[in-house]
């Protein structure tokens, strides 16, 4: 699903990361942690196919998508700070938009908007709360059925009953999943395994549920508030 090989990237003079190697097969599931300005959400950028890597290697779905783009980007879905939701319509009208646009059924939409828990919110999406947008982008999301799903702080604006109904929905899907977090233990929970970046550079992998503690080792001292779930 994923080959990455020494994949960097740079802005400038600046590396966001660099020496960055991944293989990751369908179905399997990447937590990728780090501090800010660690280098997360901008590889994920780059497995997006927003960014082209500087340097190295990249394959996706076995496709170079330096040479044949459309191929990769309509089976990739990707969860970034930018809500990419239309703020005068409602959750329910969002997601008939996206139903309409997929040749996907109206019963699907309606099931994750009941899933996320705004099927009784008729307002318009610019009422809403950081934290039913986020759910609401999550619905759209899955909606469309990719088959790899990046996640950039999905939890994040989410009060501890939204992290339980997006890990909920993110549980039951069949796409491969790369998420970043900095809420460690609720993304760890979803993940198999993990990669700890620090100052662009890879300094750990390992299981996923050996996250928190990697974590740890590399700043110690931090407040465990920090990464809990």
């Amino acid at each position: 699903m994923i080959e990455a090989e020494q994949l960097c990237r740079r802005f400038g003079r600046r590396w966001a990361f660099a020496r960055v190697d991944l293989a990751v097969e369908a179905g399997a599931r990447l937590l990728v942690v780090g501090a800010n300005g660690s280098g997360k959400t901008t590889l994920l950028r780059v497995l997006g196919t927003v960014l082209r890597p500087s340097q190295g290697r990249l394959r996706l779905f076995g496709i170079d998508p330096a040479r044949d783009p459309m191929a990769v980007r309509r089976r990739i879905a990707l969860l970034s700070h930018h809500s990419g939701l239309y703020e005068d319509l409602s959750g329910r009208d969002n997601l008939g938009v996206v139903a309409r646009l997929g040749g996907h059924g109206a019963h699907d939409a309606a099931r994750l908007l009941a899933d996320v828990g705004l099927d009784d919110r008729p307002d318009p999406v610019r009422a809403y709360s950081a934290g039913m947008r986020k759910r609401l982008q999550v619905a759209t999301l899955l909606l469309q059925r990719p088959q790899l799903v990046l996640l950039d702080e999905p939890f994040a604006a989410l009060d501890p009953a939204g992290v339980d109904d997006v890990s909920a929905l993110l549980r039951g899907i069949g796409a491969t999943l790369v998420v970043t977090s900095h809420r460690i233990a609720a993304a760890a929970a979803l993940c198999d395994r993990a990669l700890l970046l620090e100052d662009g550079l890879p300094r750990w992998t390992g299981a996923a549920s050996d996250a928190v503690r990697a974590w740890a080792a590399v700043h110690p001292g931090s407040d465990p508030a920090e990464v809990a779930g």
